[in-house]
């Protein structure tokens, strides 16, 4: 296992430059300028040194260079000093939003904690709702159980997130006035009134991302289920006397786990990168907000960043997943 783990921290490596270098060409050479929101009237010289001030006038690989620089050196060290509080960044310049004018990674830090709120809420809620609900629909399969448990998947799967928050804002928003429409981000936890205030304002986009969720991981763990339900090893266990509860959750369902495994892992990415969509129906202030608008002013090193930082954690979570793999089945070595 050690050694497959190395194995695989070494090619993400050229990977993850690879894809940092694509998405970097991508993003600049994108239609767009900085300077967009600038007036027509300010004078070419005057445009210029403001280029100049961006770093915007270096050449295209001069840029990719220093901001892979600052990403993986500077960034990192900091964070360190932030958290020791050590000097060992001694003031090197960071990677610095253009519109805003202040570090990109503070941007990320100040809007991650409303984005794991809700996300990572409703991912975790999607996981616990779609794994009792795959396995007994697998196990009762064409029961009236099952029935519905494909109806609920396939309307959460196939209805898009902004449909389903309208509608939800419709229903319990606008008609029967239970919660609020727009998410509080200034809102602060200090009482039990004000905790009611924030469960009540994540109700609906954590409805809304755990019936997404749930859907799709519900799907793929029946199908699992149903497929090793079959196997001679579960005919053999119950042959030999053992109990169906036993036959179910300790031999059957670790063998499923393995795709859902892919599925929870690649997902869990999206929690950190945000919900642009159900983001900017409630107007949460996350990561996929932050993104949304550096997109719309040509930001193009918040964009290259929070795009980058998103890739890095799917190279990263694929990696714990192949891990999981050789844990959940004993049969899968590595060594």
């Amino acid at each position: 296992m050690l050694t497959f783990t190395l194995r695989r921290l070494m090619t993400a490596i050229p990977t993850l430059l690879l894809i940092s270098l694509v998405i970097f060409l991508l993003v600049d050479l994108a239609p767009g300028s900085p300077l967009s929101d600038v007036p027509l009237t300010v004078p070419p010289d005057v445009r210029q040194k403001m280029l100049a001030a961006m770093g915007a006038d270096q050449p295209v690989m001069v840029r990719y260079f220093l901001w892979l620089k600052q990403f993986f050196w500077i960034e990192p060290l900091y964070g360190i000093d932030a958290l020791f509080g050590t000097d060992f960044a001694q003031g090197a310049q960071r990677i610095i939003s253009w519109q805003s004018k202040v570090p990109v990674f503070q941007i990320i830090g100040e809007r991650l904690p409303q984005t794991l709120t809700v996300v990572g809420t409703a991912y975790l809620i999607g996981v616990l709702i779609a794994l009792p609900i795959g396995i007994y629909s697998a196990y009762r399969q064409y029961s009236w159980f099952d029935q519905a448990g494909t109806f609920f998947a396939m309307a959460g799967f196939s209805v898009p997130t902004f449909f389903t928050g309208n509608v939800l804002i419709l229903i319990f928003a606008v008609n029967l006035g239970w919660f609020p429409t727009i998410y509080d981000t200034n809102l602060e936890v200090v009482d039990w009134a004000s905790f009611k205030a924030m469960l009540a304002q994540m109700a609906l986009p954590v409805m809304v991302l755990a019936l997404f969720n749930a859907a799709e991981i519900s799907r793929y763990t029946r199908s699992s289920v149903l497929e090793n339900l079959g196997q001679d090893y579960v005919r053999t266990a119950r042959a030999k006397g053992m109990g169906e509860q036993k036959v179910v959750l300790k031999h059957v369902l670790r063998n499923s786990l393995i795709p859902v495994v892919t599925v929870v892992a690649l997902g869990l990415p999206t929690v950190f990168g945000g919900a642009i969509v159900t983001e900017q129906i409630f107007k949460i202030n996350g990561i996929g907000a932050a993104l949304i608008g550096a997109i719309n002013v040509s930001d193009l090193p918040t964009v290259q960043t929070v795009t980058f930082i998103f890739a890095v954690l799917i190279v990263m979570f694929n990696l714990i997943a192949d891990i999981l793999y050789g844990i959940l089945d004993p049969r899968i070595r590595y060594d």
